[in-house]
């Protein structure tokens, strides 16, 4: 199998990669850092191939310029990870060869394996795991959105032969999916005017469909009764584009915080799905993970 981004390919290795893999493994501001010892041959990596890397979900990053190896990453499945014992929950495990550092290449190939994780794969939560000191593990973690979890002391480190101070984090499919609706409605709020009687993009909103796509709208306010909504904005959208269920909703503020839709907005919602309205969940507080459902919102709709 073999996955993409802008720059990157994620395929399986090859045992014709050994010499690449050797290349960046032997470098020991790579592995131990990491737990496992520097690579010492070329005979070594291709052991790493053959017995390691040979898993369902172990994937060579490569770019796209060369297709060359360049590090690994890999969705350690319930059996190869102490982490969980679930089998709709994985690992996360990465590394990078040092001349690739700095240019934002791993958090690029980590967000592709979350997508794979839980639009691929199936996946509800992903485990994600550094060792004190690996200030760069940890910043693709949060990068990517991993919630911090807790801290462990004398952690086995059996390739290394040594305990250190272990540090784990997780990321729900239900957290992703509310950071990317944030993120994209994040992305078209935009205050401006349009004329000197229409203004816009005050408030974004992002809706997540029954398809698990997300479409997105901005208020748009005129000097009567004609403007609308970031919300039914969005839901306009997501009907244009064919749909008409809804599984969440969120909405930015001009201050940057969320709210609840207004009485329009849910009267909207509640007409598009009468007999499932009471579970679309709205977005409160997303810095803090506050959410209700609309039933709560709403529990009681006047028809």
């Amino acid at each position: 199998m073999k996955l993409g981004t802008e720059r990157l390919i994620l395929r399986h290795w090859e045992e014709s990669n050994a010499e690449n893999l050797y290349e960046y493994a032997k470098d020991p501001d790579v592995g131990p850092i990491a737990g496992w010892p520097a690579h010492q041959s070329i005979e070594e990596s291709l052991d790493v191939i053959k017995n390691v890397f040979n898993t369902k979900e172990a994937y060579a990053i490569c770019l796209k310029t060369d297709n060359k190896a360049i590090g690994a990453i890999e969705l350690k499945l319930n059996g190869h990870t102490d982490m969980t014992n679930r089998d709709d929950e994985c690992e996360l495990g990465y590394w990078l060869g040092k001349p690739f550092w700095g240019q934002g290449i791993m958090p690029e190939a980590a967000k592709e394996m979350i997508r794979h994780a839980f639009e691929d794969i199936g996946m509800t939560k992903i485990w994600v795991g550094y060792y004190e000191g690996n200030t760069k593990s940890k910043r693709v973690q949060e990068k990517t959105g991993f919630r911090y979890q807790w801290k462990s002391e004398n952690v086995d480190v059996p390739l290394m032969h040594e305990k250190r101070t272990g540090y784990v984090s997780s990321l729900t499919k239900d957290q992703w999916q509310w950071d990317r609706m944030y993120e994209a409605a994040e992305a078209v709020r935009n205050e401006r005017r349009i004329s000197e009687y229409v203004t816009c993009g005050e408030v974004s909103a992002a809706i997540l469909s029954g398809t698990d796509r997300i479409y997105t709208g901005v208020c748009i306010d005129t000097c009567c009764t004609l403007g609308i909504c970031a919300e039914r904005n969005a839901i306009f959208n997501m009907i244009t584009n064919g749909e008409h269920e809804i599984k969440k909703v969120i909405a930015i503020l001009p201050d940057g915080s969320n709210g609840a839709p207004c009485g329009a907005c849910r009267e909207l919602m509640v007409q598009l799905m009468p007999e499932k309205y009471k579970d679309i969940e709205i977005m409160m507080d997303y810095k803090q993970e506050r959410i209700m459902t609309l039933g709560e919102l709403t529990p009681e709709w006047w028809i």
